[in-house]
């Protein structure tokens, strides 16, 4: 059923046995779906850091008599979460099911202090994607190592859903220009004025929104924090900070080159690609931003489902070659992924990294047509078919 997210099933099935921690995005989806969750335990209770009145009900850990499933929403806000919720479960994990939820990469609270390791699973919540969209939960089976199940096709009005509105749940719903341009403000204006404050102390916020409107030009090319910090006149360790902080709270997200003895030269900047696609105005380097989000949410997937170390890189080395991305697994080449708005020559440099490397898969995805061939090693396909392929 579309609507549905396809995490949804596995964090149900999860919360059974230990806490899940659910992070992404602001307004991705995270409330919606873990009240979802709710609607299948009548004495469940949604309680959200950011209200008052919850805000007391958490700290005099206030829960229902009998076993139920418990969200607390933006706990990560409170300093000594992570201690507190390590006493609440260790004392009630018999009938209490707590679901925790956040804006900003959970993940990152596990260094220091009293960890809580052993206690959780952790998710990530992306955009919609176009099976997502199309499916809701039923997601094919995709084993790491394997060749994608490619198979039917998308639609093409999923497609151009994708490329106009995005991912996020309100504006694709909503299908309109007016609701997406209002969205964006209003989730810019609170990611700057909640979002960043909550978690680090920033006193020139003015060039942090600068950096992060100076971020989509550049998505799809490397990127140079030293270009930065001149057009910025900013020290060099400001803007890394600030490129960690956009990075924690899924503003954007890097993807970083593969190293290999089989290449040399490889460039070792990453590439930064956003969240929220739409932000990015060439329509080469939003779809390219579209293939990065189906891309890593398979990453994401196998990783928070299953426990595979899948990763996502990209492939360039000194003369220029490049391909925009390579999937690993196990820290071994998987497939590569070469994006062309409607070029279906394939690629130079996909065929010279698929021979030096080995790739097993390579494909070459193309948004406009529906040329669909196999060269060699190598297939050009439409995006809708090779986007139906994932979760």
């Amino acid at each position: 059923m579309p609507g549905i997210r396809s995490l949804s099933p596995r964090i149900a099935a999860d919360l059974a046995q230990k806490m899940v921690f659910l992070a992404g995005p602001r307004q991705v989806g995270k409330s919606t779906l873990a009240k979802h969750i709710l609607e299948q335990d009548p004495h469940g209770v949604y309680l959200s850091w950011d209200r008052r009145d919850d805000w007391r009900a958490i700290r005099e850990a206030r829960w229902p008599a009998g076993g139920a499933t418990v969200v607390l929403d933006e706990l990560h806000k409170w300093r000594p979460w992570k201690r507190w919720l390590k006493g609440e479960f260790d004392a009630h994990r018999e009938r209490i099911r707590f679901l925790v939820t956040g804006s900003a990469r959970m993940d990152i609270y596990r260094r220091g202090g009293d960890s809580l390791q052993g206690r959780y699973h952790h998710f990530r919540l992306h955009p919609f994607s176009l099976t997502e969209f199309e499916h809701g939960a039923d997601v094919r089976t995709i084993e790491p190592g394997r060749e994608l199940p490619l198979g039917k096709p998308g639609r093409n009005d999923t497609m151009a859903a994708l490329m106009r509105f995005g991912g996020f749940p309100e504006p694709l719903f909503a299908a309109s220009d007016r609701t997406l341009r209002r969205w964006q403000k209003d989730r810019l204006d609170r990611f700057f004025r909640e979002d960043v404050r909550d978690v680090a102390t920033i006193h020139d916020i003015s060039s942090l929104q600068t950096l992060a409107d100076m971020i989509g030009p550049r998505v799809g090319s490397p990127l140079s924090l030293n270009s930065l910090r001149n057009d910025l006149e900013v020290s060099h360790t400001a803007v890394s900070h600030w490129i960690d902080l956009l990075d924690r709270l899924y503003f954007l997200f890097l993807v970083r080159p593969f190293t290999t003895r089989a290449v040399r030269g490889l460039k070792k900047m990453p590439k930064a690609y956003q969240w929220d696609g739409n932000m990015v105005a060439d329509e080469g380097a939003r779809f390219e931003n579209l293939v990065a989000l189906h891309l890593l949410k398979l990453c994401h997937f196998l990783e928070d489902r299953d426990g595979h170390r899948v990763a996502l890189h990209y492939l360039r080395d000194a003369t220029g070659r490049e391909v925009d991305f390579l999937v690993t697994w196990n820290q071994r080449p998987w497939f590569a992924v070469e994006a062309k708005v409607g070029d279906s020559d394939i690629a130079p440099s996909l065929r010279y990294y698929q021979s030096r490397m080995s790739i097993p898969w390579c494909y070459q995805v193309v948004l406009k047509g529906d040329v669909d061939y196999v060269d060699g090693k190598i297939r050009c396909l439409p995006a809708r078919t090779f986007f139906a392929a994932l979760p």
